[in-house]
């Protein structure tokens, strides 16, 4: 999800500003009325305790499908797959049981650490239980093979049969401004957990083992025990995933620490040259064994699609096209209590914004027909790796090469109205250039990203369409509050991550302001009108990485 709001970067608003204007601006639209009686009514609904968490492929699961399709028939939509309200993603959870402390021997002192409080364990792999024994320890650094950067922390290293310990996020993370190798602050995709888990496995490690720092993980321990801790779900796949390595997890700190020391090494100053080009991976000359149970189980999610259909061709039209807002239905269902609450409601991620999409909707539906026809797509399972949206992205139903472009939402903004607007992967797209004078009719301006290392641009569910080469906008409500300022705005969203994101607090509350969401959802509407009555076909920019994709894409589409 991203958190309350996330900025641009001071180095790409450079160029985003310096980019040629790609498309003609029209008018700005006036301002719709955003129902924010449907905001409150829909957030409250799909985050009450009856719900239990929406976590995919349970009873919550049922009644938020349900729901949703109710209030998108009262809406007015129509049926978005071929006659049907929902698309099946076919899913794989896995629940780890009896699990065995993680035990590094071969050490000045054998440690065993211990499950949820010291270590979190589990597997991509579909099978019924996993046993490791006397693995052979490896400390990678930050796990990263960049060819193109010239960087591999797996140079001449043979990993499989063994064990990889690996550090969060890029080699220079640290570093306070947005440049370098590796965009300094400003996390790439080689930062993110997903990553290091893939090219683990890629290389044929039996474990892959991330070592958690808040800092530069971007959350605390707590959000890592509730996350990895229960049914974890992956897409079903005929190869049952075995071609992942046998187990994953993640370590405290001061764990990792106490591993190195008992090697006989300065986890410190390795840390230091893991992020030094040149680094070559350490063997700690320690051993790890782990097991547990694995309790399997295949089962459909869905996805939720509504539309409502463009103008005939007869009359000017172009049906065949689409806009897609986007926003994820789902939460963690059941995860570790705090003060006896085991329901992790997700009120705010993204209750919030699956409300904000059955606004969008309601807004459009009252509005006089669209050229181009809306889709309005609520995906399952974001919080398990964004894989709704990835299904949806690899088996569209709307065809990927007529999708305009798209508009997600994860997480409105319940502070009150703001003075900035953040973009998230900002000097990418051509979408930028259309929100701008949307912003300055509003009197807001776009800032840079307030906390750029927590790689926002690959937590949601943008990221599925824009590998495929889909133009999406991802971005909403700075920090800086009408009242309070910057300080006020970064204080809740500093708060929010800290007691409530992920965990069992994020509950509904009657007393959100929900002035900055409708900004924001006024901002999302307008865009997506324009780009539904228009003939527009956005496009990233040059130097985007996924320019190529869009051009294969609309190369082959019938103009």
């Amino acid at each position: 999800m991203r958190l309350i709001a996330t900025r641009l970067t001071a180095t790409l608003l450079a160029s985003a500003l310096i980019a040629p204007a790609a498309l003609a601006q029209t008018a700005t639209l006036p301002a719709p009325a955003i129902p924010v009686q449907t905001l409150k009514d829909v957030t409250k609904e799909l985050s009450s305790d009856a719900y239990e968490g929406r976590a995919p492929t349970t009873a919550g699961e049922t009644k938020t499908i349900d729901y949703l399709v109710k209030r998108m028939k009262a809406a007015g939509l129509k049926p978005g797959n071929a006659g049907k309200w929902t698309q099946d993603v076919p899913m794989v959870a896995s629940t780890a049981s009896a699990v065995r402390p993680m035990v590094f021997s071969g050490g000045t002192t054998p440690l065993s650490l211990a499950y949820k409080s010291d270590m979190v364990v589990g597997t991509y792999r579909v099978v019924p239980q996993v046993s490791i024994a006397n693995s052979p320890v490896v400390f990678v650094g930050y796990g990263v093979n960049a060819p193109e950067k010239g960087w591999n922390d797996y140079a001449g290293l043979d990993v499989k049969g063994k064990t990889v310990i690996i550090l969060s996020n890029d080699p220079d993370w640290a570093v306070p401004e947005t440049k370098g190798l590796f965009n300094g602050r400003e996390m790439t995709y080689y930062g993110r957990w997903t990553y290091k888990f893939e090219e683990a496995a890629r290389q044929g490690a039996t474990a892959a083992i991330i070592v958690h720092d808040t800092e530069p993980a971007a959350y605390p321990w707590a959000v890592v025990q509730s996350s990895w801790t229960g049914e974890q779900y992956e897409l079903d796949a005929a190869n049952n995933h075995m071609d992942q390595s046998q187990a994953i997890g993640w370590i405290q700190l001061a764990q990792a620490k106490a591993l190195f020391s008992s090697a006989g090494k300065d986890f410190a100053a390795l840390s230091r040259a893991a992020a030094t080009k040149g680094f070559r991976a350490v063997p700690l000359g320690v051993t790890m064994s782990v097991g547990f149970e694995n309790k399997i189980k295949k089962s459909l999610s869905h996805n939720v699609i509504g539309v409502l259909p463009g103008k005939p061709a007869a009359q000017g039209g172009a049906p065949g096209d689409y806009v897609l807002y986007s926003a994820h239905w789902d939460h963690l269902g059941r995860c570790e209590p705090v003060n006896g609450d085991d329901i992790c409601n997700g009120a705010v991620d993204n209750a919030s914004g699956t409300a904000g999409l059955i606004a969008l909707a309601e807004t459009f539906a009252k509005a006089p027909p669209t050229r181009r026809s809306v889709a309005f797509l609520a995906v399952t399972a974001e919080e398990s790796g964004l894989l709704g949206s990835a299904y949806y992205a690899q088996h569209p139903v709307f065809p990927l090469a007529r999708t305009v472009a798209g508009i997600n939402m994860d997480v409105l903004n319940v502070n009150g109205a703001v003075r900035d607007f953040e973009i998230t992967g900002a000097g990418k797209s051509e979408l930028e250039d259309m929100v701008k004078p949307l912003l300055a009719a509003q009197g807001r301006r776009i800032t840079p990203e307030a906390t750029p290392e927590k790689g926002h641009y690959f937590r949601s569910d943008h990221f599925s369409f824009a590998k495929l080469g889909v133009p999406m906008l991802a971005g909403g409500s700075g920090e800086d509050l009408v009242n309070g300022g910057v300080a006020a705005g970064k204080a809740a969203a500093e708060d929010y991550t800290a007691n409530r994101y992920h965990k069992p607090q994020d509950e509904y509350r009657a007393d959100w302001n929900w002035d900055g969401a409708v900004q924001d959802l006024t901002i999302y509407y307008q865009l997506g009108r324009e780009l539904a009555d228009g003939n527009a076909w956005p496009n990233w920019y040059k130097t985007a990485e996924f320019r190529a994709a869009r051009d294969r894409s609309r190369a082959g589409a019938a103009q």
